[in-house]
């Protein structure tokens, strides 16, 4: 399945791709388009969209689109560690920084890897490793 965001990712539109690959589509294609032409590119492509404005997958109340993914497939249920690395991206992605003490040090990761990637592509690429690193801190947490 193909899913399109937009162009430029720090925090919420890698750590989306980091969870659907690993939790919900292990075959994911992943586009990063410039904002003002998501909606058009999503229905040429059949594309689901995340992380824009007046989506299912984005942002709603305080909750950020990786909630919203944990919570639309259920992810959740199979896996709670999830919802400790959903805080760790909400505060990280929202403007309530003070949720976990991680979250400000992931915005500060995930700025520094958006000015030192090539693209979007290559941002993912490098950024998946501190998902792997969250995940596991967050799985580890509840023992």
């Amino acid at each position: 399945m193909k899913w399109i965001t937009r162009e430029r990712a720090k925090v919420d539109r890698i750590a989306c791709p980091w969870l659907i690959k690993n939790f919900v589509d292990k075959d994911a294609e992943f586009l990063f388009v410039p904002a003002d032409k998501v909606m058009e590119i999503a229905e040429e492509q059949n594309a689901i969209p995340f992380d824009v404005p007046n989506v299912e997958l984005g942002h709603h109340g305080d909750q950020c689109s990786f909630d919203g993914i944990i919570k639309k497939y259920e992810l959740d249920k199979k896996n709670p560690s999830l919802l400790e690395l959903a805080k760790i991206v909400r505060g990280a992605d929202t403007p309530n920084r003070n949720i976990t003490p991680q979250s400000e040090g992931l915005v500060a990761i995930a700025t520094g890897f958006s000015y030192n990637s090539n693209d979007d592509y290559d941002n993912m690429n490098k950024q998946f490793h501190v998902y792997d690193a969250l995940y596991t801190f967050c799985k580890l947490d509840k023992k």
